[in-house]
């Protein structure tokens, strides 16, 4: 519902009084007097112009101001941005509107939020024709971005306050910013400002001033503003710049927060400058001098250094064995004997160490260095301590699924392979057949120091029982065995020499009586009697059957062979008569027509 303004000219009565009617006599110089200082007053003073007051009081009503007019006017609170109440202090002048020159009470009626609307329209209209930017309050957020008191409210959309995105538009409120109008619309009061194009105007020109000053070579000061893994980006007055973590220090850092901080002012010297592409490469090492190249002297390939572990990672240790400078100790050169899988294990950050510099590349500042190198090699004396044939004796290490590994000196392990265990056993798992920490005895099969293995047998202590196979089982022969293992295919049986023999599925007797299975008619140790059909001394085999009077298969075949006619005795000699053609049976028959003719 919209306000009706009463006047007191609509019911109020007024009496004319002539001057007649008073005592007081004005004189003409009077007369002119009250005249001039009446029209200078409303000449000047006159409802809806701006004019200038006093600040006289501030009270929790609003701010009392004086016009110079009969009676002085209250302004009210609600007028006033919480900034410009703080701002303005008794005695201050402040412009305002004369919006009546008595209210219905009878009281003077001043603007100041009129005033400055009126004033602010024609300088926003202004900046905005020029393009320049204005300054203004924050007073609150808003949907979708913040109001802006800049003489009237203005909006600033949420992606217009920076040039980074803002999450929290709270820290600006009751700040005062700068920005360009980017959008009038007077008649219906509506202004649209950026501060994000007024700081993208700002930076392009002092990019611009600083692209124009850069040059190699040249120590700067700048502003950490963002770090990632490869490096940091440093703000150097507008124009971003790479400091490349290799350019942070002389030594070895993992990660470049180690050294700088975001919004750390930082010292950095120009390597390179590309003005076109707008790409500055900073370092920082490159502020003090080289240590590589003031190194000690004495530290050269074959000398020994000390220093401490400065880091640690999956393939060796980086040591520091001066101020800047680091050489590597690659885990392969930590030690001649033992298998270090971990580091860590075994070092930590701050251990001194002592190892002999076996490279040294100044130019690219690489320096190897090893620890096991300090002591001699202990697989130069192992081809002259173990001789090939030998019998030794040692302690089980480790045992793996192929072989086993046996304990000859401090450092020297020598592997027994699986294949090497026994001649006739058949071992799945070495684990089933020994333990860590047994002593047992071996022969030296091979040592290769090169590449430091050492290769042993077991079975080699014993002879090979497959060597006199033949003379121990004749095929036809009857031997005693006992079932080892039953498979899909046959029996392994392990005769009293140890050897394993195999009877295959077809020589199982009474196997297709009532379709029986193998696992029916026979069982795991059972002992019976076996008769050989086969022996393969180069293929490590020896066939059974339990079929004992059954021929061999030998005999089968040359059975097989004598039932077979003979080649002559196939082939029939007698010559097969040509059949006669049609030509032929016609002369016959026209020969012997002639012949019973003549009779």
């Amino acid at each position: 519902m919209s306000k009706e303004i009463i006047h007191p000219k609509q019911f109020g009565k007024v009496d004319i009084v002539e001057f007649d009617d008073f005592d007081t006599v004005l004189n003409d110089e009077q007369l002119e007097e009250l005249s001039n200082l009446f029209e200078g007053f409303f000449s000047v003073n006159q409802p809806g112009k701006v004019v200038e007051g006093k600040v006289i009081d501030i009270t929790n009503d609003g701010i009392r101001v004086d016009i110079g007019y009969k009676s002085e006017s209250v302004i009210p609170r609600y007028e006033f941005s919480p900034f410009e109440l703080k701002k303005f202090k008794v005695g201050d002048a402040i412009e305002v509107i004369l919006d009546q020159l008595e209210s219905p009470e009878g009281e003077l009626v001043l603007s100041y939020e009129k005033a400055k609307a009126l004033k602010a329209w024609d300088t926003i209209l202004k900046y905005f024709e020029r393009g320049e930017a204005v300054e203004g309050v924050v007073t609150h957020k808003v949907k979708g971005g913040l109001s802006v008191d800049i003489g009237i409210p203005a909006f600033l959309p949420g992606s217009q306050v920076d040039i980074q995105r803002v999450t929290n538009f709270d820290q600006y409120v009751n700040t005062t910013i700068t920005a360009n109008i980017i959008k009038v619309n007077k008649k219906r009061g509506n202004v649209i400002i950026s501060r994000r194009k007024f700081l993208g105007d700002q930076r392009t020109e002092v990019r611009k001033k600083i692209l124009d000053t850069v040059s190699e070579g040249q120590t700067i000061e700048g502003i950490v503003k963002n770090i990632t893994n490869y490096g940091v980006f440093i703000d150097i007055g507008g124009v971003d710049g790479l400091l490349h973590i290799t350019d942070m220090t002389w030594g070895r850092i993992a990660h470049p927060s180690e050294i700088v901080k975001i919004g750390e002012t930082v010292n950095v010297k120009v390597l390179s400058f590309d003005k076109d592409n707008e790409k500055i490469s900073l370092g920082m090492k490159q502020l003090s001098n080289n240590p590589w190249e003031g190194m000690n002297q004495e530290i050269t390939p074959g000398s020994r250094v000390k220093g401490k572990v400065s880091n640690i990672t999956d393939y060796g240790l980086f040591v520091e064995v001066q101020k800047g400078v680091e050489g590597l100790i690659h885990i392969s050169e930590i030690s001649w004997i033992d298998r270090i899988t971990d580091l860590k294990r075994h070092y930590k950050i701050g251990d001194e160490v002592e190892a002999l510099v076996i490279s040294l590349d100044k130019e690219n500042r690489r320096m190897s260095l090893s620890i096991k190198q300090l002591d001699k090699n202990p697989w130069e004396t192992v081809a002259a301590e173990f001789k090939v044939g030998e019998k030794i004796k040692g302690t089980i290490s480790n045992i793996t699924d192929f072989g086993i590994f046996v304990l000859l000196k401090p450092g020297i392990d020598g592997l027994v392979h699986v294949s090497d265990l026994s001649w006739t056993e058949h071992i799945e798992h070495p684990g089933d057949m020994f333990k860590r920490g047994t002593e047992i005895e071996a022969v030296v099969l091979s040592v290769d120091t090169e590449n430091k293995k050492i290769s042993l047998g077991i079975k080699q202590l014993s002879q090979n029982p497959w060597e006199n196979i033949d003379s121990i089982y004749k095929v036809g022969s009857l031997t005693t065995g006992v079932i080892s293992r039953i498979t899909n295919f046959g029996l392994f049986v392990k005769l009293e020499s140890g050897i394993e023999g195999l009877v295959h599925i077809s020589e199982l007797s009474d196997l297709k009586k009532d379709d029986a299975k193998i696992e029916d008619l026979f069982k795991v140790g059972e002992k019976k009697e076996f008769r050989v059909i086969k022996v393969s001394k180069d293929e490590h085999k020896l066939g059974l059957t339990t079929k004992l009077n059954a021929e061999l298969p030998r005999e089968r075949e040359e059975k097989k062979q004598s039932s077979r006619p003979s080649r002559e005795e196939a082939i029939d000699t007698t010559p097969v008569a040509k059949p006669k053609s049609a030509f032929q049976i016609e002369l016959e028959k026209a020969s012997a027509r002639q012949k019973t003719d003549k009779n």
